[in-house]
């Protein structure tokens, strides 16, 4: 049994508790809410890490230990995502429940504190960031993107996007890039981050068995310069989708790969969020390409063997799907064109019941463990916050349930390619 609460703290500071005894642990989140921005996108992904790294209690990476050692092993780790438009970044924390402690403990209200002061009372004067852990954590981040080609299904994703929605927030990295770290100084950083305290939107989670009137007066406690005044940061104006294009664009990059990577972008025409409408776009996208059943997998992978890989996935917050597979060099045109048949299938309703009712359980199947697994709750409704919506798992699989063959169908039509990206060998022609 899961009880959710949710309690506006600031006109800013939202906090979103799920009370529940099915785990042993509770875990806690506290996430900074920003726009997608090229000039703070470095910035933002950075200070997680810089954080962590002390307080002034905890002044570094040992003492930080020693204070988790002694809530009991617990884990506070740094975090950053990107949901639509949104750069998402902080803490997320694991932490041992009271009641599986023999001695008179409130870790709950220890571990709120700990991560009160990552947060508020960073390593350092007070004045600025320790000048040696925010050069080791630039080192770190660029590292982090320049990594990022080593992963080549995941670079090529990162590349159509970056190249598909060039003029939109939602083709900048959640990590910036090498250049924004490097223009990153100690005085500029530290005054971007006193402002984000004073106005940056901020989710606080929660997950455990502790009722939320205990959750919400150590959070209230430990955090209450958060919560000070009515943050009156405006928000950034939702910027223009690219027009849709007479064609769609072809992107190609040539790199010394063994296998090519071939992914295309696809928009979806007015996006929306509610129950059934997210739960069509989950069917759609497990029928389609996002599960082992699907018309991609059993068609274009095992029935034709155009591609090593074949799977696409949705971004809800976007409206934007991606079709990503590995292929041959000479299968281009051949994959490309028959993951576009698959979808023509969908549109003109070529669906069987077996697809159908293989995609609702898929869908529904993992609506459920996302129930079974703290994680995956954190992340689903952190998504949900950033959406505006406050529909939980259960209702959303209770709208799977009556999906169907016509709403799919219906789906795929609203569909339109905008781009299609191909990584290429050094020596291979551009389509």
């Amino acid at each position: 049994m899961m009880e959710l609460s949710k309690r506006e703290l600031s006109s800013r500071v939202k906090l979103i508790a799920i009370q529940t005894d099915k785990f042993k642990t509770s875990m806690l989140g506290l996430t900074f809410l920003e726009p997608l921005s090229q000039k703070t996108a470095s910035e933002n992904a950075i200070l997680p890490s810089l954080l962590r790294r002390g307080t002034q209690e905890h002044p570094d990476m040992l003492a930080m230990s020693a204070a988790l050692d002694d809530l009991y092993g617990g884990v506070l780790e740094p975090m950053v995502r990107k949901k639509g438009e949104t750069q998402c970044f902080g803490f997320v924390g694991s932490f041992l429940d009271d009641a599986y402690i023999q001695e008179d403990s409130k870790v709950l209200e220890s571990a709120i504190d700990l991560m009160a002061e990552l947060v508020l009372r960073p390593a350092g004067d007070g004045k600025g960031f320790i000048e040696a852990y925010l050069d080791s954590e630039k080192e770190n981040l660029i590292h982090r993107i320049r990594g990022r080609i080593n992963d080549k299904q995941q670079y090529a994703v990162y590349r159509l996007t970056s190249q598909m929605c060039q003029n939109e927030a939602y083709g900048i990295d959640k990590y910036g890039e090498e250049a924004q770290v490097k223009e990153i100084t100690n005085q500029g950083l530290w005054s971007h981050y006193q402002s984000l305290l004073e106005t940056a939107p901020i989710l606080l989670y929660y997950c455990g068995p502790a009722p939320i009137s205990r959750v919400e007066a150590a959070v209230r406690e430990a955090l209450a310069p958060l919560l000070c005044g009515e943050g009156s940061k405006s928000q950034k104006e939702v910027e223009p989708r690219s027009s849709k294009p007479q064609e769609p664009r072809y992107f190609t990059d040539n790199m010394d790969v063994m296998q090519g990577k071939l992914v295309l972008g696809f928009r979806l025409d007015s996006p929306k969020l509610a129950p059934r409408d997210a739960a069509v776009l989950q069917v759609f996208n497990a029928l389609y390409g996002g599960s082992s059943n699907s018309k991609l997998f059993l068609n274009v992978r095992e029935r034709l063997s155009l591609c090593y890989y074949a799977n696409s996935n949705v971004d809800k917050q976007k409206g934007i799907l991606l079709v990503s597979s590995g292929i041959a060099f000479d299968q281009y045109e051949k994959a490309r064109d028959e993951i576009l048949a698959q979808l023509e299938d969908c549109r003109k309703g070529n669906i069987s019941e077996e697809e159908l009712l293989s995609a609702r359980s898929f869908v529904m199947n993992n609506l459920r463990l996302t129930e079974d697994a703290q994680g995956r709750l954190e992340d689903f409704w952190l998504g949900q916050s950033v959406a505006g919506c406050d529909d939980d798992p259960a209702a959303i699989l209770s709208a799977t349930e009556s999906v169907t063959k016509e709403d799919v169908q219906n789906l795929a039509k609203n569909l339109w390619l905008d781009s299609v990206y191909f990584l290429q060998g050094k020596e291979g022609k551009t389509p």
